[in-house]
């Protein structure tokens, strides 16, 4: 079954557990039971400008089995028929709302290995140097001393991968 909704396409792919996810910072957290349908990887423009990326991972998932765990998002309506959901506090991308359906930012969920994507849309606005990424040289932390020294001083303030008792932790 493949339909198309504010230039995203959708592929079912049927998982039924529970996952959670969230924002960076721990303001908004989302629970999902049930089927994941639906990963993909959009590159259409609006997709693209939402998340700040080169293109949008989103897993769609049936309303009834999403709730918000902890706050709720803020709301831009992207198109006529969408509504794009982000953190306030950290502006985390986390759902795009239809009137049929929502679809979790795969990468706001605690567990994004666990949802790869099955398709590809809005092949029309897809850079021309995505596909090539992978193949692009890549620099280990080690080999580079003062991204190490950097490194090495960072402290998270990031939200860890799972649910807390308060917010902010």
């Amino acid at each position: 079954m493949t339909s198309v909704t504010d230039g995203c396409a959708e592929q079912t792919m049927h998982t039924s557990r529970e996952y959670s996810g969230g924002c960076q910072c721990g303001a908004v957290r989302f629970h999902v039971r049930g089927a994941l349908v639906d990963a993909s990887i959009c590159h259409c423009r609006i997709c693209q400008k939402a998340f700040g990326a080169y293109y949008a991972p989103l897993v769609s998932v049936r309303g009834t089995e999403f709730r918000w765990a902890r706050g709720a998002p803020k709301r831009f309506a992207s198109s006529s028929v969408v509504q794009r959901g982000f953190c306030a506090e950290c502006g985390t991308p986390l759902i795009y709302e239809a009137p049929d359906r929502v679809a979790v930012a795969a990468g706001a969920s605690d567990t994004p290995e666990q949802l790869p994507p099955h398709l590809q849309d809005g092949l029309g606005r897809k850079l021309p140097f995505v596909d090539t990424v992978a193949q692009l040289p890549a620099r280990p932390p080690a080999d580079d001393a003062a991204a190490e020294a950097f490194l090495a001083n960072v402290v998270s303030r990031q939200h860890p991968d799972h649910d807390t008792a308060q917010w902010p932790v």
